[in-house]
C-alpha cells in the first residue's frame, strides 16, 4: 500500500515549521486518539499515520531525507515507524500529558540511549545512478553473550552500594545547601557487582564485529546520511540502543559532472559536423553501448544540446533530471593538400558572398 505524503497527512505545506509541524499533530492526535475513539480501527490507523509523519517531520535530518528521496530515502534509513501504541507514547507522551489532560496509557519508563555510531560509505557515480545493497562491517560495543549484560558471573547477585544505600545518589552539604550527585561508588546504578563475569569483566559490554547490509536508494548524493535505526552501541539501564549514520560520499567521473539531478558532459565534434550536422554516440549511466545524438546544423562553440531524462534518478519525484552535453568544436592543426584545396575553395565561395553582402550594404547607405 502506497503511504500518504507526510506534508498532506499532517495538512501543513513543506515549509511549515517546527511549532506548526507540532500544532498539526498535536490536533490530529486529540481527534484520533485511541482512549477517545474505543474500538475504532479506523481512528487507530489515523492515529499512528500521523504519528509516523509527526516522527519523521520533527527531526531536522530525518525530514531532510525526506524532502530530497521521499519514502524511498527513509527506507534506506531503517525507518520502519512505530510497532504500537506504546512505541508513540513512549516517544511522545509529554505531547499528551501537557495538552490533552488524559494519560499517556502504558508509557514506558525509559533508560539511557546508547551512543550513535558513524559509517563513511564511498560509492561511484554508477552506483549511486542504479543505487545498490551494499554489505558493510564494523566494530561496535554489543551486549556480552555470557552474562546477557548483566556483568555478574553465572549464579551470583548484585550487592546494594553501601555509599548511597541504594539510592545511586550521595547528598553534601555546602553551608545552608545540600547537593545531590552521583554516587561515585556505583556510578548511579544503587548496586555493586562483587563477582564480574570474566568474559566482560563486569561491563556486561565486548567489542563486536557487525555485518549488515545497507539498501541504497537510486540518486544518492554527497553528504547523505542514512539512518539505521537500533544499530548503535546498546543501551543504559534497559534503554534503546543507538543509532548507525551510514555518511555517502559519491566520487567525481571523469567524464560527468552532477549538478542537482542534472549531468553534464563536454564532447568533441570537428568543425564539418558542426557546420553539417551528424549523430554521435555518447555515454550515458542508464545503459551499456551509449545514447546516439543529433548535432544540429549550425552548432555553434559551446552549444549545450540536452538529452531529458538521461541525468540521475529522483528517489522524490520518481523522475531522472537531464544530461546537458557542451559541444567542443575541434579546428584541425594539420590538413591534408585535398582538405586545403576543399577549404580555400569554400574561402573563395565565402568572398563572393562577403562581397555581395558589402555592394548591398553600401546601396542602402546611400539611398
Amino acid at each position: 500500500m502506497n503511504k500518504r505524503d507526510y506534508y498532506e497527512v499532517l495538512g501543513v505545506s513543506q515549509s511549515a515549521g517546527e511549532d506548526e509541524i507540532k500544532r498539526a499533530y498535536r490536533k490530529l492526535a486529540m481527534k484520533h486518539h485511541p482512549d477517545r475513539n474505543p474500538n475504532d480501527h479506523e481512528a487507530e490507523e489515523k492515529f499512528k499515520e500521523a504519528s509516523e509523519a509527526y516522527e519523521v517531520l520533527r527531526e531536522s535530518d530525518k525530514r531532510e531525507i525526506y524532502d530530497r528521496y521521499g519514502h524511498a530515502g527513509l527506507e534506506g534509513t531503517g525507518f520502519r515507524g512505530f510497532t504500537g501504541f506504546d512505541d508513540i507514547f513512549a516517544s511522545f507522551g509529554d505531547i499528551f500529558e501537557d495538552f490533552f489532560g488524559f494519560g499517556t496509557r502504558t508509557r514506558r519508563t525509559r533508560g539511557r540511549q546508547g551512543n550513535s555510531l558513524r559509517y563513511d560509505l564511498t560509492l561511484n557515480l554508477e552506483e549511486a545512478y542504479h543505487g545498490k545493497e551494499e554489505e558493510i562491517e564494523f566494530r561496535r560495543w554489543d551486549l556480552c553473550q555470557q552474562c546477557q549484560g548483566s556483568g555478574m558471573a553465572e549464579g551470583s547477585e548484585p550487592q546494594i552500594c553501601v555509599t548511597c544505600q541504594g539510592r545511586g545518589q550521595v547528598v553534601r552539604s555546602q553551608g545552608f545547601f545540600q547537593i545531590s550527585t552521583t554516587c561515585p561508588s556505583c556510578r548511579g546504578e544503587g548496586q555493586i557487582i562483587s563477582d564480574p563475569c570474566l568474559e566482560c569483566s563486569g561491563a556486561g559490554k565486548r567489542k563486536v564485529e557487525r555485518q549488515i547490509t545497507v539498501k541504497i536508494p537510486p540518486g544518492v548524493d554527497t553528504g547523505l546520511q542514512l539512518r539505521l535505526r537500533g544499530e548503535g552501541e546498546p543501551g543504559e539501564q534497559g534503554g534503546p540502543p543507538g543509532d548507525l549514520f551510514v555518511v555517502i560520499h559519491v566520487k567525481e567521473h571523469e567524464f560527468f559532472k552532477r549538478e542537482g539531478d542534472h549531468l553534464l558532459c563536454e564532447i568533441p565534434i570537428s568543425f564539418v559536423q558542426a557546420a553539417l550536422g551528424d549523430t554521435v554516440t555518447i555515454p550515458v549511466l542508464e545503459k551499456e553501448g551509449g545514447h546516439d545524438l543529433d548535432i544540429p546544423k549550425g552548432t555553434q562553440p559551446g552549444d549545450i544540446l540536452s538529452l531529458p531524462g538521461y541525468g540521475m534518478p529522483s528517489p522524490r519525484t520518481k523522475r531522472n533530471g537531464d544530461l546537458l552535453v557542451q559541444v567542443d568544436v575541434k579546428i584541425p592543426k594539420k590538413l591534408s593538400q585535398q582538405q586545403k584545396e576543399l577549404l580555400e575553395a569554400f574561402r573563395g565561395t565565402e568572398k563572393k558572398k562577403a562581397k555581395k553582402k558589402g555592394k548591398n550594404l553600401w546601396k542602402r547607405i546611400i539611398k
